[in-house]
């Protein structure tokens, strides 16, 4: 059985191992695939692997033999699933390996706009501190976590992981859901949108993207949030209009944003986010904890397994038999 992974870096770029594919059949691993590559490298593959490399209906009809393809993440829109569906090709993806990794980032993120510690950290490096006739100094303002509030768009695991630690750190809690969860913790209060937005001092991303809320963070949606606040994105980059986010921090309205998703990754050079003051961008490293990665990994094989003894696990779409 030909197995092939077309982009398999991110996941393992040389602290994990193939080994558990590699007992199933041929395996095949490139880092990297371009798309005028994909056809010839999968053709003839029984099974093929995939994080960001596209799967187009295009491709899908010249595999005649091609039955699975495993998504390496959680998101699946890089298959198109109607053509996967036609040819009888089951899709699975890897879901909440990375919750805790997520938000991890989201504190930290918030840290590190509340305490600055790079920025000091760096003073003290360049001698600052050895010239300073105080045993101590302040570079900026310094927040204290208990108290503020954090507004959470998207209550899903990730969204009440982020809670969790907020509640810790002594923070209130609030968030936007489209279900109802007000009954998950009676110290987490459920709001309409506009009500965090005006009430939150950080509000974190933590929806799943959808036609609905493409770009719904706007100019309009800047100018609900209190004067300061934080914006994170650990969510999907296209929830934001990076434009407006960027005239945001230029004006000062907003006191900072932490992203760790953009709308084109990687960004061109003219992402007005790349210059707006007092922005955080990490590049899409959330969910990339040695931990999370291993769990990605373990999902993946049993994913796979599970399928090849007609007990499939994680689809995302209903192929014809």
């Amino acid at each position: 059985m030909k197995i092939v992974v077309l982009d398999g870096y991110t996941l393992n770029s040389g602290d994990l191992s193939w080994s558990l594919l590699e007992s199933i059949g041929d395996l095949t691993v490139y880092d990297r695939t371009q798309p005028e590559d994909v056809m010839g490298r999968i053709d003839g593959a029984t099974a093929i692997f995939t994080n960001k490399v596209i799967i187009s209906a295009q491709i899908l009809s010249h595999c005649s033999k091609l039955r699975y393809i495993g998504v390496m993440a959680t998101g699946y829109n890089v298959v198109d699933m109607l053509a996967a569906n036609r040819a009888g090709i089951t899709v699975t993806n890897i879901p909440a390996y990375s919750t805790d990794s997520v938000a991890q980032l989201v504190f930290s993120f918030i840290l590190a706009f509340s305490n600055q510690v790079t920025k000091h950290a760096d003073h003290v490096n360049s001698g600052g501190w050895g010239k300073s006739p105080d045993f101590s100094y302040r570079l900026t303002p310094l927040t204290e976590l208990t108290g503020k509030v954090i507004g959470i768009i998207g209550f899903g695991k990730i969204g009440q992981k982020v809670a969790q630690i907020a509640q810790a750190f002594g923070m209130q809690v609030i968030f936007q859901n489209r279900s109802d969860k007000s009954h998950l913790n009676e110290a987490w209060h459920q709001v309409e949108l506009s009500e965090l937005l005006s009430q939150a001092d950080f509000v974190s991303l933590n929806c799943p993207l959808t036609e609905e809320n493409y770009q719904f963070m706007n100019e309009e949606k800047f100018a609900l949030m209190k004067q300061g606040a934080i914006l994170i994105n650990t969510g999907r980059g296209p929830l934001i209009n990076e434009t407006d986010l960027a005239g945001a921090l230029k004006s000062g309205h907003l006191g900072g944003a932490g992203l760790d998703v953009l709308s084109q990754e990687p960004p061109m050079d003219e992402n007005p986010l790349l210059s707006a003051p007092n922005c955080l961008i990490t590049p899409h490293i959330a969910w990339a904890t040695l931990s999370a990665r291993k769990r990605l990994m373990e999902i993946l094989v049993k994913n796979f397994e599970a399928y090849l003894k007609n007990k499939p696990q994680n689809i995302v779409n209903n192929p014809i038999s």
